[in-house]
């Protein structure tokens, strides 16, 4: 049962993640009351999510060093780079901006593992970045927004660190844990059976958040469709810039599919959270807005990789 249930879910994730976005705008006062479970519900995912993953895993780093730093940089500075760039030349709202850049300063989105082994990608490599990237996060995300955000945004730089830990990094080291000590076993048992409930806890989470954009959607104008395409675009772009790296520099199959993958996807949820949680409703606008194209394009690139591989 549980098993068919992840299996629609995993389906249709493309089509229930707006739609779980349109009910949480229509139910903004329920969600408004949910706020307290997002953390939980999080930490729930990324525990779920790191199930899988070894701490041995981190030794692919000697094998591919540079690949790896690559991918850093790629998704912590050239991305947010590129969005601060458009964001401050379309628009002139510093919140705005704010929002953009956090939306690609997130870590790398464990989902990625999913697409990479769909198009055979290396994936120990993708589990390695996604494990060293996530550890990270508590130190790269306050910097890079403490950077954007400057003095016209009062940022808890100590606050926000504490709960990327408590989201981030203890639930993956805890997951870590359970897979070792284990031997595998633990997950192998109860994986599949956490599978549904971990995306049905992502969609639970984009209602409730996108609880906090609802004034703003309500009033859909040319400045919002703006917005929209501006997300689409930078989420394209992501896809774009990696195939295009992997494609005609690295020249490497496996390592292409896992750089777009890793570079193109993000843990949307974690930015929704801090946004709403640190900043003006605003800022998270571009971030929920990014979950309405990412397994959709995550989908569509995957079709552009599998037929590279067979020309």
């Amino acid at each position: 049962m549980l098993e068919k249930v992840n299996g629609f879910l995993q389906k249709y994730i493309a089509i229930l993640t707006p739609i779980s976005l349109v009910v949480g705008v229509l139910l903004e006062h329920v969600g408004q009351h949910l706020v307290f479970l997002v953390a939980w519900l999080f930490a729930f995912m990324t525990f779920t999510g790191s199930l899988k993953m070894k701490f041995k895993d981190v030794n692919v780093f000697r094998k591919h060093p540079l690949f790896i730093l690559f991918t850093i940089v790629f998704l912590h500075i050239l991305m947010p780079l590129w969005a601060y760039v458009l964001s401050t030349l379309i628009f002139d709202d510093h919140l705005l901006t704010v929002g953009f850049v956090l939306s690609v300063a997130v870590p790398t989105g464990v989902t990625s593992v999913i697409w990479i082994s769909i198009c055979k990608g290396n994936l120990p490599l993708g589990l390695s970045i996604i494990l060293i990237d996530t550890l990270l996060s508590p130190l790269i995300m306050p910097l890079l927004l403490y950077m954007v955000s400057g003095k016209k945004i009062q940022l808890d730089v100590s606050s926000l660190v504490l709960d990327l830990i408590l989201m981030i990094v203890l639930p993956t080291i805890l997951g870590i844990f359970v897979n070792e000590l284990s031997k595998g076993e633990i997950p192998k048992k109860i994986g599949k059976k956490l599978a549904p409930f971990s995306k049905l806890s992502l969609l639970t989470v984009i209602m409730i958040n996108s609880s906090a954009i609802a004034p703003f959607l309500k009033d859909l104008d040319l400045h919002l469709v703006g917005v929209l395409l501006l997300v689409f675009t930078i989420s394209v772009s992501g896809y774009v810039f990696a195939l295009l790296i992997g494609r005609f520099i690295i020249r490497n199959y496996h390592q292409m599919t896992t750089l777009v993958f890793t570079g193109g996807m993000r843990n949307i949820a974690i930015g929704v959270i801090v946004a709403t949680t640190y900043f003006p409703s605003k800022v998270a606008m571009p971030i929920v807005f990014g979950m309405l194209f990412q397994q959709v394009l995550a989908s569509l690139f995957s079709k552009v990789i599998l037929r590279s591989a067979r020309e």
